[in-house]
């Protein structure tokens, strides 16, 4: 049985402002109706493979699980860091937490942000190179080169992959990014993949692996899954422990070090979406090279990508060339094509002023549903709050502010000090300022109330809880 192991930590600040530290790429809808994340799952399940396990952080547990129920895939195990630490001390978290239930399984590491076009030859591709990795090698997915890429690694193989069977085949070492020339050279030499970050080995192998190539890891990284803590269906791997994990890639710590090597070629179709020029490469185009998505429209442009996250906002492009334009309800992309690696240099540019915007969204995904600001005034606020049927807000009270809340779909319980009672379409409550309150969504529908909110002091971080059923501080 073939275990996915699933990688969801990332922050993809080369795809802001749609992915940023807040709500990531492999949450979104970028390609398909489905986010990265619910197709990667989707892609890894099925015949011959196990239920995925995840590694993710706090902040994504409950986006995880949501995404993974709205595509009816139940987790094996959700590991929790308490930070990020690069891919090699969760890849070791996961084989050492599978060595106590399946110590003869075979592990599946694959980010959960890449996108494949053809499951079932991706999934082809892994068949093909389970008896290697059944016989103790530590096997790659290389991808055919299309183009002569600055942004990825390269695996070098002994001989050429000839037609792309897929078949294990010896490596000979891996290529940090290269300049363009060299990638040219590498793309015209016909013996060089793209490295997918994508690795297949067993359970037994990957650990020795570690323990021969990377000593210093096994001790924190061990402890850390021993004295994690079992929390609302997730384990959160100790801290103090992860903390003295070093920060590298499995790339780094074993696989460049490693000699049973081998590699799967693969030529059905891939892409990390590494900036906003892989979305237009994965995204329909006409006959002119225009990709639109969303409220856009382009009047005579040639290769461009005009892309809108707002139903209420336009895009409109006039005589563009080799331009990504992607609006958002609070932030505006405008980037030549070229210069899509850059994008995280706005998001550093941000960070310096203290602009929000660099790191959050206005729509605030949490357990419960999510909630936008609407308007923001100088001892005002009105937002939108959505909860999920079944869902509820903590016990809680505020400092500095009351509360007007207004049922405009579906129906609230709504707790205020030792009164409780429904309120329904077109009805309301008040919450006094140091009131204790909740709100469920009792009903089989999503509850959307309007939230006005008064007072001296308006920021997140004004509440007290009482009782969480999400077990948060």
């Amino acid at each position: 049985m073939i275990h996915p192991i699933l990688l969801c930590g990332g922050s993809g600040t080369r795809l802001w402002p749609l992915s940023r530290k807040s709500y990531p790429k492999q949450f979104a809808q970028l390609v398909g109706e489905e986010t990265l994340f619910q197709a990667s799952a989707k892609r890894l399940s099925g015949e011959g493979f196990a239920a995925p396990m995840v590694l993710t952080n706090s902040d994504f547990r409950f986006i995880v699980t949501e995404q993974l129920s709205g595509v009816g895939i139940d987790p094996a195990a959700i590991l929790i860091e308490p930070e990020g630490r690069n891919t090699a001390p969760p890849v070791l978290a996961a084989a050492l937490w599978l060595e106590k239930t399946d110590p003869d399984g075979v592990m599946l590491i694959a980010p959960s942000d890449h996108v494949v076009p053809d499951p079932a030859a991706f999934r082809a591709a892994v068949m093909a190179g389970l008896p290697a990795a059944q016989n103790g090698q530590l096997v790659t997915f290389g991808i055919k080169p299309v183009h002569p890429e600055t942004g990825y690694g390269y695996l070098e193989l002994a001989e050429g992959p000839g037609d792309f069977s897929a078949r294990p085949l010896k490596l000979t070492q891996f290529i940090e990014k290269p300049d363009l020339a060299r990638a040219n050279e590498m793309v015209e030499a016909g013996n060089f993949l793209w490295n997918a970050g994508i690795f297949l080995f067993s359970v037994k192998a990957i650990i020795e692996a570690f323990r021969t190539h990377a000593p210093g890891l096994i001790a924190p990284v061990q402890t850390a899954v021993d004295e994690g803590q079992h929390d609302l269906g997730f384990l959160r791997l100790a801290p103090e422990a992860w903390a003295q994990a070093q920060d590298i890639s499995i790339d780094y710590a074993v696989m460049e070090k490693a000699d049973n090597l081998a590699v799967v070629p693969y030529a059905a179709g891939w892409s990390d979406l590494g900036g906003w020029d892989a979305v237009w490469r994965e995204t329909e185009r006409d006959a002119r090279g225009v990709a639109t998505s969303g409220a856009a429209t382009a009047i005579d442009c040639d290769d461009v990508l005009l892309r809108s996250e707002d139903p209420n906002l336009e895009v409109v492009g006039i005589g563009l060339k080799n331009i990504v334009a992607v609006a958002m309800p609070d932030a505006v992309l405008i980037v030549d094509a070229s210069r899509g690696q850059d994008v995280k240099l706005a998001v550093s540019a941000l960070k310096e002023k203290s602009a929000k915007q660099a790191v959050a969204f206005p729509k605030d995904h949490r357990p419960w549903g999510w909630f936008e600001s609407l308007v923001v005034g100088n001892r005002f606020q009105v937002k939108r709050i959505v909860v999920h049927p079944g869902a509820a807000l903590s016990l809680q009270s505020h400092h500095h502010r009351s509360e007007h809340w207004i049922v405009v779909e579906g129906t609230a319980e709504v707790t205020v000090d030792e009164k409780v009672k429904l309120v329904t379409e077109n009805q309301s409550v008040y919450i006094p300022l140091g009131a204790v309150h909740r709100m469920v969504n009792p009903g089989k529908v999503p509850m959307v109330l309007i939230e006005v909110q008064t007072g001296s002091y308006l920021g997140e971080d004004d509440i007290i809880r009482y009782e969480d059923i999400y077990a948060r501080s």
